[in-house]
């Protein structure tokens, strides 16, 4: 029997935070094409003007709980992932802390993750190190960018959390990974790229 750390995950995540819906057990792996591919997809095409790097995109699956990596980038060309990450929702989106987003805002203050279209922007060192600036292409998160909704490291995103507690922290709205993860995150999306979050 092959041991999957992810559906390890998904089992840890099912006894300490209740119920889990059984495609939680079905992490997306490198090699696979998500479930939100089309819609991805269909979103470069809306917003096609804006982003003239179409070889990879970040596609961030909300449906799935903080526990599992939901974080995909996703090689446009032939739509398989390439890498899977961990990645924190707001505390807004999920004020009981269950370890599942419950709800978006692009409202400021309210500490939720948004949901839509992004552009990437450039990158720039802050109070979580090297992070990467997102501006929202839909009405949805348009005011990405002057909440400061932005891809940075966390040490309160890890597989060890996600292990020992069923989920992981919740950031303040921004995509926050794990520190070992951020570099490689930044380096393939660069600038000019789609990130798309939904649920």
């Amino acid at each position: 029997m092959i041991f999957s750390r992810r559906r390890f995950i998904g089992a840890v995540a099912a006894g300490s935070a209740g119920l889990v819906a059984p495609r939680a057990f079905a992490a997306v792996r490198s090699g696979d094409r998500p479930a939100l591919l089309p819609r991805a997809m269909a979103a470069l095409d809306t917003h096609a003007f804006h982003i003239r790097n179409r070889d990879l995109m970040g596609l961030v699956d909300f449906t799935e709980p903080s526990a599992l990596p939901r974080f995909h980038v996703v090689d446009i060309g032939n739509g398989r992932v390439l890498a899977t990450h961990l990645v924190a929702h707001g505390r807004g989106s999920d004020p009981g802390n269950t370890g599942w987003l419950d709800r978006f805002s692009n409202r400021p203050g309210s500490n939720a993750s948004c949901r839509g279209s992004f552009l990437t922007a450039g990158t720039y060192y802050g109070k979580h190190g090297r992070s990467g600036r997102l501006n929202g292409l839909d009405p949805e998160n348009s005011n990405a960018a002057s909440r400061a909704i932005v891809i940075h490291a966390a040490d309160y995103v890890s597989l060890g959390m996600a292990l020992l507690q069923g989920r992981i922290g919740r950031s303040l709205g921004c995509f926050a990974v794990p520190d070992r993860n951020v570099a490689e995150v930044l380096q393939q999306l660069g600038e000019g790229r789609l990130l798309f979050a939904w649920k």
